[in-house]
């Protein structure tokens, strides 16, 4: 693979500012534009160059990154093989930006492709130029589902389980972090508990009646009183966050779905859902005669008839 030498390449000193490089790289990139040189691939080729170059000493981070990688005191055109400087991550990439079209090889050795990929510069040199570094041993891994309530990843919590693992029971305490999702999963070195490996915990919740999470939105049944829902009434409910009053309008519905801002599932990152309140009107379990009495004469009373087409 060839070296490529990006300060020679767009002209400048290795100490250039942003503002010098920048300035370069107009001049350059007008010079060799393929609309300005149609036909001329010599053009195109030297265009794919200092754009690439740009791409690379225009980014800090980029640009730290293969200074770092030339300290070894490569230069520009050099051919050298990159798997006598020991195991990286790299493979065959394609890169795009700016319409600029494919960077080279080298590009995506050290940085990857817009896919993702490159290597971590320390995995290429270990120590001396040359050396090859020896992977490491890959460590046993135990993998297991952890079903708990959803207050439980809401508010964080300790869990004890217990595992067999190769014949032997370990109980093992996970820590639930305030937040966890569904799907996430929870990393517990076994060393603790005298395991030879890690275990990873995928966190699901339990299933609870009346109660739903969707992405960050929950979903939660509210029971009311009839007389409740025609006169209007505020109501207490409990929440994953704690007591709310809630205010049933008056004349409300069965089956009427209310919206709570913010007041639904707050994950690790600290972003939160709404509350959905399905509103459930219900009778009591049990009618005295004169509570039965009402009833009549509120039938005789009202001749409103919802299953009247």
């Amino acid at each position: 693979m060839e070296y490529k030498d990006y300060y020679k390449i767009l002209g400048v000193e290795k100490s250039a500012s942003q503002d010098e490089i920048k300035k370069v790289y107009r001049k350059l990139a007008k010079k060799y534009h393929p609309d300005l040189n149609p036909g001329d691939n010599a053009a195109q080729e030297k265009f794919k160059e200092v754009s690439e170059a740009y791409e690379v000493l225009s980014d800090e981070t980029k640009r730290k990154q293969y200074d770092q990688f030339g300290q070894y005191g490569f230069s520009n055109g050099q051919q050298f093989d990159p798997s006598q400087f020991g195991n990286f991550g790299g493979g065959n990439y394609s890169y795009s930006s700016n319409g600029a079209g494919d960077f080279s090889d080298f590009f995506n050795l050290i940085f990857g492709s817009s896919r993702g990929g490159g290597f971590d510069i320390n995995d290429l040199f270990s120590g001396a130029r040359g050396g090859r570094r020896q992977a490491k041993p890959q460590r046993q891994s135990y993998e297991t589902n952890l079903v708990v309530a959803m207050k439980e990843g809401f508010e964080g919590s300790n869990k004890e389980v217990s595992l067999n693992i190769g014949g032997s029971i370990k109980n093992i305490t996970v820590k639930i972090p305030k937040g966890i999702t569904p799907g996430k999963k929870i990393k517990v070195k076994g060393d603790k508990w005298g395991i030879d490996g890690d275990i990873l915990f995928k966190i699901d919740f339990h299933s609870e009646e009346g109660l739903s999470l969707e992405g960050l939105d929950i979903t939660q049944r509210v029971e009311i009183l009839p007389w409740e829902a025609a006169l209007g009434e505020k109501i207490i409910i409990s929440t994953l966050r704690g007591r709310i009053k809630v205010d049933i309008p008056k004349g409300t519905s069965g089956n009427k779905r209310m919206r709570l801002v913010k007041k639904g599932y707050e994950d690790l990152k600290g972003n939160s859902g709404d509350l959905y309140l399905d509103i459930h009107i219900v009778n009591p379990p049990s009618l005295s005669i004169e509570e039965l009495k009402l009833y009549e004469k509120l039938k005789e009373l009202n001749d409103y008839n919802p299953r009247k087409g």
